[in-house]
């Protein structure tokens, strides 16, 4: 990953008197590196460039971003090494979600395992198409207990059309915690498709990252259009179950970081100020609080 200009921290720089009153928590990073010691999964396709953790503290400094939830990046599979590495090189900083195989019958002890090294969560990834049939299958079940067991929340990156699969899911563990990842990235132009999601406004621990305007919006930033989606979200589970997020370094093939968090706080002009204290903190540590 390149080295953070001097633009990026000069902009960053003008958060700092929001950082000094109000915490801002990013709930959705990824980091890799390049390194024989953790190897990739086969057949990944990495960029060339790495996403370090000191990058993202340096990002995070810029911009008044105090603490961060790592999401296992897929480059890595189901092997949880790199991450683990990084939590325990930098403790209070980083909360970690990892990632277990789900047609392994062996999944729920894996997690159980995770969650003893530190690992708060786990993010599975169904794709629309029948590959993805999985989280309608019989293993699916054990692992969402298993979540309910170890008290760590369910994160779910999944194509609007299958809400109605974690939909079913839920019926059988309704209390559980499940987090929605980038608004199921709904497309801008099926509006109506975002009804699968608000759907499970219903449940009352369903939480949603409405995160990714950058990246399902035709037009340039502020990324209106996408703001349409967020505002009908606003207004069926409220700020306290919505959660901005940064997604970096994915963002860069569009957009910067600080514009991850600029367009929640200047510019979703529907959102009250404490709106936009909950989305960019209090939801986050509802969810995955850090340690004091």
């Amino acid at each position: 990953m390149h080295d953070i200009t001097r633009r990026a921290l000069l902009q960053g720089s003008a958060l700092a008197p929001l950082a000094a009153n109000n915490r801002i928590i990013d709930p959705h990073v990824h980091v890799w590196r390049h390194d024989p010691e953790f190897p990739f999964a086969a057949g990944a396709r990495v960029p060339d460039r790495d996403a370090t953790p000191e990058t993202l503290i340096g990002l995070m400094k810029a911009n008044g971003v105090s603490k961060t939830v790592i999401i296992q990046v897929i480059h890595y599979r189901y092997d949880n090494a790199y991450l683990a590495s990084v939590l325990k090189q930098y403790p209070g900083t980083f909360l970690g979600v990892c990632r277990v195989d789900p047609l392994d019958p062996a999944a729920p002890d894996h997690l159980s395992e995770l969650t003893e090294q530190g690992f708060r969560g786990v993010r599975l990834s169904p794709s629309a198409d029948a590959s993805g049939d999985w989280i309608r299958g019989p293993l699916m079940l054990r692992l969402w207990k298993r979540c309910g067991e170890l008290r760590v929340p369910m994160t779910v990156l999944a194509p609007i059309t299958r809400m109605p699969d974690v939909g079913l899911l839920l019926e059988k563990m309704p209390e559980l915690t499940v987090v929605i990842d980038h608004m199921a990235d709904c497309p801008i132009d099926r509006p109506a498709e975002l009804d699968k999601l608000i759907a499970l406004e219903r449940y009352p621990n369903v939480f949603v990252k409405i995160s990714h305007t950058w990246s399902i919006s035709k037009q340039a930033y502020p990324w209106l259009d996408a703001q349409q989606h967020v505002k009908r979200l606003h207004h069926a589970f409220g700020p306290k179950r919505l959660m901005w997020a940064t997604d970096w370094p994915i963002i860069e093939d569009r957009s910067t970081y600080s514009r991850a968090l600029s367009v929640v706080r200047d510019e979703m002009h529907f959102l009250s100020a404490e709106d936009v204290r909950w989305m960019l903190c209090n939801t986050v540590e509802r969810v995955w609080p850090f340690p004091a």
